[in-house]
């Protein structure tokens, strides 16, 4: 019953927006809700929905997943990427799920939008819950290259790359490409040693209906630079303001996420506040997958 709940509830969202927002619910709609927001430009909420939204679920949350517009399941060749855009497509899942107030579950770049939403509708949210979550963006971007031309100071390709990254426009798509690119080739997205049980969820992932769903479009992030005048953002003061409107912020991440600096995790926990942040060992940048255990229990102890 609760699946045929949850799928009425996404074809009616389908059928209002021309849109075609993609969303499903998981859990009693009489729970506290919780929203997730996936990461991008460019992204999807299928790794979390595929691997995480039941089980959070099960702890007795209603977990609603969804993919912005012009990203993943969400088509639409019209979308602008803006933040404005991004906001009425979340308040249209508000209005949908018939929720008033919901927590804030935001991961990568979904930090940005949560943060931002949360400062611009803050009667909206219950709580903000940073997962991974980009919240200084320049200092992320200045911590890849700086690691990148200690890694590759043997390697003068590299080191020309990395000189050709830092000669670009620092607000523009290719900047913020390339600098993930080079994270990549750092294994700032991996997990150090993964453990069984990280490695059973991506299989099953990988060989389930969420990953054939994992729908990634090129030009989200090609649009979101062109038609957002706000990227490149520094939202620290953003948080602070957030937490004097009473609204409490939790902030969760990976230990050997490498695109954080030890300094920006610091800074962080002092604006949050040490009771409401937690570093996870052995724990990379898709931390509800490489310690699922631990994010869960992070989740239940805190929004409940």
């Amino acid at each position: 019953m609760k699946s045929l709940f949850s799928l009425l509830f996404s074809l009616f969202l389908i059928s209002v927006h021309a849109q075609t927002i993609y969303s499903k619910a998981y859990g009693n709609p009489t729970d506290p809700p919780v929203i997730f927001i996936h990461g991008g430009p460019s992204g999807n909420a299928t790794l979390f929905e595929g691997t995480t939204a039941q089980k959070l679920a099960d702890k007795g949350f209603y977990v609603i997943v969804y993919d912005r517009r012009g990203e993943g399941r969400s088509k639409d060749e019209n979308a602008t990427m803006t933040f404005k855009e991004s906001f009425e497509d979340l308040k249209g899942i508000y209005t949908t799920y018939h929720i008033k107030k919901a927590n804030i579950l935001a991961h990568s770049f979904g930090g940005i939008i949560g943060t931002l939403f949360a400062a611009q509708f803050p009667e909206k949210v219950q709580s903000l819950t940073l997962a991974g979550a980009l919240f200084t963006q320049q200092e992320t971007y200045d911590h890849i290259l700086q690691n990148a031309k200690e890694h590759f100071k043997n390697d003068p390709s590299q080191l020309k790359e990395i000189s050709e990254i830092e000669n670009l426009d620092k607000n523009s798509a290719a900047y913020r490409k390339r600098c993930y690119e080079m994270a990549g080739k750092l294994g700032f997205f991996d997990m150090p040693t993964p453990t069984p049980e990280s490695e059973i969820l991506r299989k099953e992932y990988a060989a389930g209906e969420f990953y054939k769903n994992n729908i990634r479009n090129p030009s989200s992030p090609l649009k979101f630079y062109q038609n957002e005048p706000l990227n490149n953002l520094d939202n620290t003061a953003v948080l602070k303001d957030i937490r004097k409107k009473g609204i409490p912020i939790f902030a969760l991440y990976g230990k050997n996420d490498g695109i954080f600096s030890e300094k920006q995790l610091n800074d962080l926990k002092n604006t949050v506040g040490k009771k409401n942040f937690r570093i996870i060992d052995n724990c990379s940048h898709y931390l509800f997958v490489d310690q699922q255990n631990e994010f869960l229990q992070f989740i239940q102890l805190k929004l409940k």
